[in-house]
C-alpha cells in the first residue's frame, strides 16, 4: 500500500527557544520523508544556524509557495519569512521580536492550511513571556488557532502508543472543574469526541468515561457525582448513537484504553489524563487540537530556554509530532460532518 504523502506545515517557533533545533534533528530522519512532505515556515538564518548548532547534514531550499518544495531527504524545504535580526538575537532570551516572529509562522501557517495548500500543522513551542513583550495579543497555540481558525472552543486531544485521551475540563482548580462536570456537558463532549475521531479517520470508535471518584463511586458510597451527573451524560450520549461506556474507575481506564479495549477516555478533569499520558511516555505524548478547520499536532513541552542552542534537546516529541501529523493528514476530513 502506497502512504500518501501530504504537505505538513512546521512553524519552527520562538527562535530563541529549542524548536529549530528539534526542527532539524526531526528532518534530519529520513523516515519522515517517506511519511509526509514537511515544510518548515520560519527565518532562513535561524534555521542554518541550527543545522550548524546540531551538526545535521541537512541544506537549506527556500521557496515561495509550497508547491515549490522538492521534499526529498536532505533538503529542508523553507518559506523564509526573515523577521529575525540575527546581530541582536540572543539564544535562550525572551524577546517581544521573537515573539512576534513567532506568531508570524503560526499566521502564516494557518493561512496556507485555511487555502489547502498544506493538510496539517506541526507545531514547535512559543514562549508566551515573548509573545506578551511583542504585545501579541494570545497567550499561546490554542487561542491563536481558535482565533485564526474560527473555531470557538476548540477540543483537546492526547495521543501517546495508541492511547487517546480527551479532557472534559482543563485550565481550572480541581473544585471548579467538578463543578463543570455536569450531565449536559458529559452528553455534548462526547458527541463532539465521537466526531472528532470520525475527522480523524477512526471508525467503530468507543469512547470510555473516566470516573471522578475512588472505584467511580461505588454507586454512591464514596461520592454521587457519577451516579447524579457523569453516568446520566454517558446514557444520554447512548442514546444519540455514540457507543460510550463509563463511568469506568479511574485507576483502570487508561491502562484498558492503552491495550485497546477503548479507543479513547475522555478525562474529567486536567492532571487526571495528563498523569496517565505523560506516565506511559512523557516525551511520546502529543496533542492534537480537534474541530480547527485543519490538522494540528503539538509538542506537548515548552522553549526550554535554559537548554537552547546547545545541542541537548531531545527531538523525539517533535518528530512524533510530525509523525502523528503525517498518520492522520490523508484521512482527516475538513469539512463539518
Amino acid at each position: 500500500m502506497t502512504t500518501v504523502r501530504e504537505i505538513i506545515a512546521i512553524p519552527m517557533g520562538d527562535a530563541a527557544g529549542i524548536g529549530p533545533e528539534i526542527t532539524v534533528k526531526s528532518l534530519a530522519k529520513k523516515e519522515l520523508y517517506e511519511l509526509c512532505k514537511p515544510l518548515v515556515v520560519g527565518d532562513a538564518n535561524i534555521i542554518r544556524k541550527a543545522i550548524e548548532v546540531t551538526g545535521v547534514n541537512l541544506n537549506v531550499n527556500v521557496i515561495n509557495a509550497p508547491a515549490e518544495g522538492a521534499y526529498e531527504y536532505g533538503t529542508i524545504d523553507l518559506l523564509d519569512l526573515a523577521n529575525i535580526d540575527m546581530e541582536a538575537f540572543e539564544p535562550g532570551q525572551v524577546s517581544a521580536s521573537n515573539g512576534q516572529a513567532s506568531f508570524a509562522y503560526i499566521k502564516r501557517s494557518v493561512e496556507l492550511a485555511m487555502a489547502d495548500e498544506v493538510k496539517a500543522l506541526a507545531t514547535t513551542p512559543i514562549n508566551k513571556e515573548s509573545l506578551k513583550a511583542g504585545n501579541v495579543p494570545y497567550i499561546g497555540h490554542t487561542e491563536m488557532l481558535e482565533d485564526l481558525g474560527g473555531t470557538p472552543d476548540p477540543l483537546t486531544m492526547f495521543q501517546v502508543n495508541g492511547m487517546r485521551i480527551f479532557f472534559l475540563t482543563r485550565h481550572v482548580s480541581v473544585a471548579e472543574a467538578i463543578t463543570q462536570m455536569t450531565k449536559e456537558r458529559v452528553h455534548d463532549y462526547l458527541i463532539r469526541c465521537d466526531k472528532a475521531l470520525q475527522r480523524l479517520g477512526v471508525e467503530n470508535r468507543k469512547l470510555a468515561v473516566a470516573g471522578l471518584n475512588p472505584h467511580a463511586g461505588e454507586g454512591g458510597l464514596f461520592g454521587n457525582e457519577e451516579v447524579v451527573e457523569i453516568k446520566p451524560g454517558v446514557e444520554a450520549a447512548k442514546a444519540d448513537g455514540i457507543d460510550a461506556y463509563g463511568p469506568v474507575p479511574a485507576d483502570s481506564v487508561f491502562f484498558q484504553a492503552l491495550n485497546g479495549k477503548y479507543d479513547a477516555v475522555l478525562s474529567l478533569y486536567h492532571d487526571q489524563g495528563h498523569i496517565a499520558a505523560k506516565m506511559t511516555d512523557f516525551h511520546r505524548t502529543i496533542s492534537i487540537t480537534n474541530g480547527l478547520p485543519f490538522l494540528r499536532t503539538s509538542v506537548d513541552h515548552g522553549t526550554a530556554f535554559d537548554i537552547a542552542w546547545k545541542n541537548i534537546a531531545s527531538e523525539v516529541s517533535m518528530y512524533e509530532c510530525i509523525k502523528l501529523a503525517a498518520e492522520y493528514a490523508p484521512k482527516f476530513t475538513r469539512e463539518s460532518l
